[in-house]
């Protein structure tokens, strides 16, 4: 069966104190706490494989013990086209350890596994679990005023309604930003909103002259509990509106994550149709966000015409979804078992008119920018994301394929409609702006492809298939889809009485943060805001931006047109009045 080659090849090197499987391609193997290092290296470097996420879990009531689970996806590291396992071997292999609460310790697998460094500080701030050996201890998630030895996600910590007293303003403590060594670095602070999105993220650029030479963020401003509320209020169904709000451009995609995790766990394989539905209404999320991106990716350079050309086609993505779900928002539609609404004969039709529309001008209006040489020149060699960085830290999406490396999940681990249907994964080897740009191009002619094909392939059939919720307590499973910023993955353990026990939900923005401080050195404070444009993340930029000389002491405030005008011209620095 699928995954017990590389479980051999893990057994030979490390002492697996137990083996168990969840589905066909889903293994999980128990080691000593203390080999957990070694054995996510194995699956990681020797045999091939990325961090698709990790669960740390309560699990007391369970077996006196707290848990972690590393999920890695074995496919290949993918560095070259002959480090690809072959197709019908890729699976997902995690690796399970039990840690005391009278010593919650464990060794870090950070220095080993980079991609490991954010879970392992989350897995601080919600259950107090020490990583020894973490290179980087401070909060992730939590604000910095929150009370120490309060663990949120410990089953016997607090009720979900639970808020700390606020602290008051002039008290709350400083958070610590990383800062590279130098007299003349300039320390930018960039947040807490940015200038391309809406929600909060506080950036520091550490620049010397015009050059970034490092960079440090905090984020989670907006965090919201809802792994905590799931686990107390929510029967299944129910977890699918509240994993819809994860994110208003990929909403339909956690949906499905969400909702295949419950479904895997109780081995329930929904009507065709329903598959075909869900991949269709996934893909035009893929259309509206790549649209949405490339947009802003002009108008951040000043290219308005593009911008407005670009969002006038977009809107035929959004009629499109009105179409196959009955809102321009894919909410509401995805239950436990299938789907709450079909697609009828007359909205099949005004579809594929709509994505013979949107194939035309998408083709116009990119051929349109590759004859403007500014536009392309903004774009090219900006925002570098090396291949060997991408890979330590499991990136996903086209953040990871403009850099050269063929990972997606519709491709790697085939789930829904996609073993009916053919595609190409895009691949651009520059690893700059410019080549994700291309990746989101492809993408979106695939994406009207694909779904011209579930149109024309799905069989007219029921589209629910009664769940009878065979749950089984402590019964666990991930679930994954590739949405349009890469892989999004939710992991759940089943509890009692239609609740979870355990929902960890892990969006592809969160793997693509850790390595975004790289692709900033070197570049230009002017191109600032277009990196983080190009990485499409879930979070948010600034309205103005303080920039401080450490050596003179001097300090402005920067203006979001300020800012973006800089961007746009590359002229006048706003910075030269600090030396």
């Amino acid at each position: 069966m699928k995954c017990d080659k590389f479980v051999e090849i893990l057994k030979s090197k490390i002492n697996v104190l137990d083996t168990t499987r969840q589905t066909d391609d889903q293994v999980t193997v128990l080691v000593d706490r203390n080999d957990l290092p070694e054995a996510v290296r194995v699956l990681y470097y020797d045999i091939g494989g990325y961090l698709s996420t990790m669960v740390a879990n309560d699990e007391r009531s369970l077996n006196k013990h707290f848990a972690l689970y590393y999920a890695l996806s074995i496919e290949g590291s993918k560095m070259s086209e002959a480090d690809e396992i072959a197709q019908d071997e890729k699976c997902f292999i995690t690796v399970k350890i039990l840690i005391p609460p009278a010593d919650p310790t464990y060794p870090s697998v950070t220095p080993v596994v980079p991609a490991c460094v954010w879970y392992e500080r989350e897995a601080y701030d919600m259950l107090g679990l020490v990583a020894e050996g973490l290179p980087d201890k401070r909060r992730l998630v939590l604000s910095d005023d929150w009370p120490d030895e309060l663990f949120p996600l410990r089953k016997d910590a607090m009720d979900y309604r639970f808020r700390p007293d606020p602290v008051e303003h002039r008290d709350e403590p400083e958070y610590d930003f990383l800062r590279p060594d130098g007299d003349t670095v300039i320390d930018v602070p960039l947040g807490p909103l940015h200038v391309t999105s809406d929600e909060p993220g506080h950036f520091r650029l550490f620049c010397d002259g015009d050059t970034i030479v490092d960079a440090d963020y905090r984020l989670f401003y907006q965090h919201r509990g809802m792994e905590k509320l799931a686990e107390n209020r929510m029967n299944y169904d129910q977890m699918a509106y509240l994993a819809e709000r994860v994110c208003g451009i990929c909403g339909y995609a956690h949906a499905i994550a969400c909702i295949e995790a419950v479904e895997k766990a109780i081995n329930l394989e929904i009507p065709l149709r329903a598959q075909a539905i869900r991949v269709i209404c996934s893909e035009i999320e893929r259309l509206h966000s790549h649209l949405l991106n490339l947009g802003l990716a002009c108008e951040v350079t000043g290219n308005y015409t593009a911008f407005m050309h670009i969002f006038r086609i977009r809107e035929y993505s959004m009629e499109l979804a009105q179409l196959v779900t009955g809102g321009r928002k894919t909410y509401g539609n995805v239950v436990v078992g299938g789907l709450r609404r079909d697609v009828t004969g007359a909205e099949i039709k005004r579809s594929l008119e709509i994505l013979k529309t949107i194939d035309i001008q998408v083709d116009e209006i990119w051929e349109a920018l590759m004859e403007d040489k500014r536009q392309i020149s903004r774009w090219s060699g900006v925002g570098i994301l090396n291949k060997q960085v991408a890979r330590d830290f499991s990136t996903v999406g086209p953040n990871m394929r403009g850099s050269g490396i063929k990972r997606d999940s519709r491709y790697d681990h085939p789930y829904d409609f996609f073993n009916q249907i053919e595609f190409k994964v895009a691949v651009e080897h520059g690893g700059d702006v410019l080549s994700r740009l291309i990746v989101r191009y492809k993408e979106l002619k695939s994406s009207v492809d694909i779904i011209r094909q579930c149109f024309e392939l799905m069989p007219d059939s029921a589209i629910i298939e009664d769940p009878n919720f065979r749950i089984k307590p402590e019964n666990y499973a991930l679930a994954y889809d590739e949405a349009p910023r890469g892989e999004n993955v939710h992991w759940i353990m089943q509890g009692s009485a239609q609740k979870i026990y355990r929902w960890r939900c892990r969006a592809a923005t969160y793997n693509n943060w850790p390595s975004l401080r790289y692709q900033f050195r070197g570049n230009s404070i002017a191109d600032a805001a277009l990196i983080v444009c190009s990485l499409d993340p879930c979070y948010s930029c600034t309205e103005r931006v303080t920039v401080v000389d450490i050596k003179s002491k001097k300090s402005k405030i920067l203006t979001e047109k300020d800012l973006k005008r800089y961007c746009k011209s590359l002229k006048d620095s706003p910075l030269k009045d600090l030396r």
